[in-house]
């Protein structure tokens, strides 16, 4: 059976835009989350006003459009958040790829797919409004999980929904709809759901990075067809 890498590469045209994007006019910033950025204060990470205006300034500064970047990243800023944290190892291996970017952003889907499950994740840094999207592509089945939307964005939702390629179905959330962070998408890539609906861990321990990795490839993978 062909590899998930294998399935986006072979059908690489047929890949829609998750966010709007022109590469001849946009740029996307690069958004470093490790222990090397040493601008990421304690002060910043624990009020979720200072750290969006850091986004915001650094958006500006550089004239991008996008702020992106996370998959397979080892985060210190999990530590605002006891969410992540567990009695033997916290959590803090970043397992999906963030587009910062202003509320209310609207997001695409990327391919044909049918709403696997939904759910409001509304815990201090959590996933706020989530969206989890099947998606079966040449026999190859897997899902895609949207997190940090809008309240609004689940409405009128249902498990089986279609949502067809290319369909604006989702919007950015605010702080008080997204677990409490800056403006942007979680977008992560998940081959089996292991059961679980409306939820997926964004973040591992360092010591099961292969496992989780193994389980959910890397997006940029669909983001580098759908952002050109």
């Amino acid at each position: 059976m062909k590899t998930f890498e294998q399935i986006i590469k072979s059908n690489a045209s047929l890949i829609k835009k998750v966010v709007d994007f022109d590469a001849s006019i946009d740029k996307l910033l690069p958004l470093d989350f490790t222990v090397s950025n040493t601008e990421l204060t304690d002060e910043i990470l624990d009020n979720t006003d200072f750290f969006s205006a850091w986004v915001n300034q650094k958006l500006k500064t550089n004239n991008a459009i996008y702020g992106i970047g996370g998959y397979n990243e080892h985060r210190t800023i999990y530590s605002r958040s006891v969410h992540f944290d567990t009695a033997e190892e916290p959590r803090r291996l970043h397992l999906g790829v963030d587009i910062w970017a202003p509320a209310e952003t609207p997001v695409y889907n990327f391919f044909d797919a049918t709403v696997h499950s939904f759910a409001n994740n509304n815990n201090f840094g959590d996933y706020g409004a989530t969206i989890i999207l099947a998606y079966e592509i040449e026999g190859f089945k897997f899902n895609a999980l949207y997190g940090h939307l809008s309240l609004a964005s689940l409405k009128d939702l249902e498990e089986g929904k279609f949502i067809p390629a290319g369909k604006s179905f989702a919007t950015l959330g605010v702080k008080e709809e997204n677990g409490n962070w800056p403006p942007h998408l979680h977008f992560q890539i998940i081959e089996d759901m292991g059961g679980l609906k409306g939820d997926f861990p964004g973040v591992c321990k360092f010591s099961e990075r292969d496992k989780y990795l193994a389980n959910c490839p890397n997006p940029n993978l669909v983001l580098d067809c759908s952002l050109k």
